[in-house]
């Protein structure tokens, strides 16, 4: 066994954790398979690096091989009021099975008790068992499941007319506080810090969209990211699926003539029907494991990768 420590994240760790991130996702679903999930080169992924170094500095942990000096793994943490998300977790292919990813989460679960914050969440590959056995074995406990869907969006658009979706508008600042409330009362947690991150959108490769009831409430909303690592649409929070169909509807205008990922809960049946008649198929499963309270969701919860959100 190579001997490791675990030490903050720092700033010239940045192109290292972008390359362990390409390399350790790619191999894995490379021996199982599957695509790589990721075609734009290591530096691409350095996005995860740059996205949660700003959202959350100094909350990142790396494994070092105390021998050559090289990661053989990294993780991201996120702390929030209600929650503490264990974000992107990766190991080095040479280091699989050597006890890094546990010595990570420890980390992270040792973070959230220090600060007295007792819930931990995270969105977890459902084929992934090496991971799925590791975190329950930590405590975790699986509470909602989610369908990964592509989406090939036509370079026409869907052409599909949308009941809801005229009171989709973009978001602002002044939004904040209702999406906060909104997601509070529908899942359980808040992320403020997330949605005003996103809004301001330094990086260039958000989109921010809010669905406004007549009466001036918000009922709903919805990110995406176009980023050459990700395209995706999340997160999303809505009372009702015919909400969320609608913010989805709207969303999707963003990828005309690519495709986009989505995650849908599996409970969802009305929107997953709408997703198969928009031609979505499943590319895989997800979990959402909370280690410690948790409330059951109280309408639609559609998680993302980027920036996590547990």
């Amino acid at each position: 066994m190579e001997p490791m420590r675990l030490r903050p994240m720092q700033p010239e760790d940045r192109s290292e954790v972008g390359e362990l991130i390409y390399v350790s996702i790619n191999y894995y679903y490379g021996v199982h398979g599957m695509p790589k999930r990721f075609t734009g080169g290591p530096g691409s992924t350095e996005v995860f690096f740059d996205v949660y170094e700003s959202l959350d500095p100094g909350c990142g942990v790396v494994a070092v091989n105390e021998r050559t000096g090289r990661l053989m793994g990294s993780c991201f943490f996120h702390p929030r009021p209600r929650h503490v998300t264990l974000g992107i977790l990766n190991v080095h292919p040479n280091y699989f099975e050597r006890g890094v990813a546990r010595a990570l989460v420890a980390h992270v679960i040792d973070y959230a008790d220090r600060q007295g914050v007792a819930a931990i969440r995270l969105v977890q590959s459902a084929l992934n068992l090496d991971s799925y056995s590791l975190y329950t074995r930590m405590g975790f406990v699986p509470r909602a499941a989610y369908q990964d869907m592509l989406l090939s969006v036509p370079r026409s658009g869907l052409g599909a007319k949308v009941p809801g979706a005229d009171r989709v508008r973009p978001a602002t600042p002044d939004d904040v506080a209702a999406m906060a409330a909104l997601e509070t009362e529908v899942s359980g947690i808040t992320r403020e810090k997330d949605y005003g991150y996103l809004i301001r959108n330094e990086a260039g490769i958000w989109d921010a969209w809010v669905l406004e009831e007549p009466d001036g409430a918000v009922e709903g909303f919805l990110f995406s990211v176009k980023h050459p690592a990700m395209s995706m649409l999340g997160p999303c929070v809505a009372r009702t699926q015919a909400q969320a169909e609608a913010l989805l509807a709207r969303g999707l205008e963003r990828f005309r003539g690519g495709g986009v990922v989505l995650v849908v809960p599996v409970e969802c049946d009305e929107l997953v029907a709408h997703l198969y008649r928009w031609a979505a198929r499943n590319c895989e499963l997800h979990f959402c494991q909370v280690r410690g309270p948790f409330q059951p969701f109280r309408g639609v919860s559609m998680p993302t990768y980027l920036p996590e959100t547990g």
